[in-house]
């Protein structure tokens, strides 16, 4: 629900549309999603942009509305590299994150909720939940909406909807 949501209010936005993929195609399963993705855009007006890492590098043609889909594959491509060691990338990230918005009039971030269970991780794991966690507070304290979606349906933390 929260990228058919996130596309859903990009459509409500002035053109052009970008959609910044994170998503690495590990296996099939990834792959099929990536084609199920593509082809919920296919209508939307969208200009899918494939970029794993780096998003502060892209560089829009003009300005429009942007959705970067999503804040945890970002986190986990920027986070581990090939060999799974492990970068803190939280500033980094953070500075990708105000290039992109700088460079659009409106940057929409898809991200999750995680860390709320009761489950227990690997060292790993767990430092990469804290700094998603981090990054959604900080992106939410600096955002002007911030929507948590239940079922598909948006409930308002903060702002206001504008669809």
């Amino acid at each position: 629900g929260k990228s058919t949501y996130a596309e859903r209010l990009a459509r409500s936005l002035p053109a052009p549309r970008y959609y910044i993929a994170t998503m690495r195609p590990y296996d099939e399963e990834c792959l099929i999603k990536i084609d199920r993705h593509r082809q919920q855009r296919e209508d939307g007006g969208f200009i899918t942009i494939e970029r794993q890492t780096d998003v502060g590098g892209i560089v829009f043609p003009a300005r429009g509305t942007a959705v970067l889909e999503c804040m945890c594959n970002l986190l986990a491509n920027e986070m581990f590299d090939e060999n799974g060691n492990e970068r803190d990338v939280y500033d980094k990230i953070l500075a990708d994150v105000d290039a992109l918005a700088q460079s659009c009039d409106t940057l929409i971030v898809v991200t999750n909720e995680v860390g709320g269970g009761a489950e227990r991780h690997e060292a790993g794991t767990l430092r990469y939940i804290e700094m998603l966690g981090r990054l959604n507070c900080t992106l939410a304290a600096s955002s002007d909406l911030v929507a948590e979606l239940v079922c598909g349906i948006p409930l308002v933390v903060k702002g206001k909807l504008p669809i």
